[in-house]
């Protein structure tokens, strides 16, 4: 389930609660509606996305047009969120780079958190080449290679440049991922050290036996504007109010789980170990 079936559901479960509230059952709401029968149970199971005038009868018809703003939100931000990574990749990895650039320049504070891979903003030119490759693999799109990884590398000069700040949060096992060759990844780690003295950069370690949290995927918050996870099969830009609140929500609670300063330096010089080992 992505994070997209997610919202429907949600959204489903409030239209349902306002149908519940104003005491109005499906097939009522339906019938008044002039709608098939059907349409209602698809509505709230988050099996059919509603038109903003579905939205603006059904809050008209449960007394409940307080709603109807935010509700509209978060249609549009839903319709507006599932880019499908081929669309993002149309004009090549390079051209998705420099739309990072751009979207970076503009943002005072960056907060993100992965699991498996340190985040661009903090990865080699090896490292990148690496992932940037076997995304080129995976997802397709031009084989731009070489231009993706520069750009990537250029986008990195926010890390000095300006008046930005960041907050980055690595899942432990992301130390161990498999990213080309030992040298490759023992050289990420280095540079994982070298960016924490930094004074804008914070970057720490949530734990592999940290207390479990939520089912949590990558994603990046840029100021409180917006938010990017990516997915298997897209990249989705969260912009609902109500949504921000949660990905800020689980940021914090990351960060309460993480370490910092010497512990998360040895564990990232413990990982190092492990890579130099034969």
């Amino acid at each position: 389930m992505t994070d997209v079936d997610q919202a429907r559901q949600a959204l489903g479960a409030r239209l349902r609660e306002l149908r519940i509230a104003a005491g109005m059952s499906g097939a009522r709401l339906a019938d008044f509606a002039g709608w098939p029968a059907s349409k209602v149970s698809k509505i709230e199971h988050g099996r059919q996305l509603p038109t903003e005038q579905d939205l603006t009868d059904w809050c008209q018809l449960t007394d409940s047009d307080l709603a109807l703003p935010d509700l509209i939100a978060t249609v549009r931000n839903v319709n507006a969120a599932y880019l499908e990574w081929r669309r993002v990749i149309a004009d090549g990895h390079a051209h998705r780079q420099r739309q990072s650039i751009e979207l970076e320049s503009v943002t005072r504070l960056v907060r993100g958190y992965d699991p498996l891979i340190p985040t661009g903003l903090l990865q080699t030119r090896d490292y990148a080449e690496a992932i940037l490759s076997r995304c080129i693999e995976f997802a397709g799109g031009a084989n731009d290679l070489a231009e993706a990884v520069e750009m990537r590398m250029r986008r990195q000069s926010v890390l000095r440049d300006g008046v930005h700040r960041f907050h980055f949060l690595i899942g432990e096992p992301a130390l161990y991922t498999g990213v080309g060759d030992d040298s490759v990844r023992r050289a990420q780690l280095e540079h994982l050290l070298d960016l924490m003295t930094l004074t804008r950069v914070v970057i720490g370690i949530v734990p592999k036996t940290a207390e479990f949290l939520y089912t949590t995927t990558n994603f990046v918050i840029y100021d409180r504007r917006r938010v990017h996870v990516e997915t298997v099969t897209a990249q989705l830009t969260i912009t609902q109010p109500g949504e921000l609140v949660q990905y800020e929500r689980t940021f914090t609670a990351l960060t309460e789980r993480a370490l910092y300063g010497d512990h998360a330096r040895t564990m990232i010089r413990t990982a190092a170990e492990h890579s130099s080992t034969p």
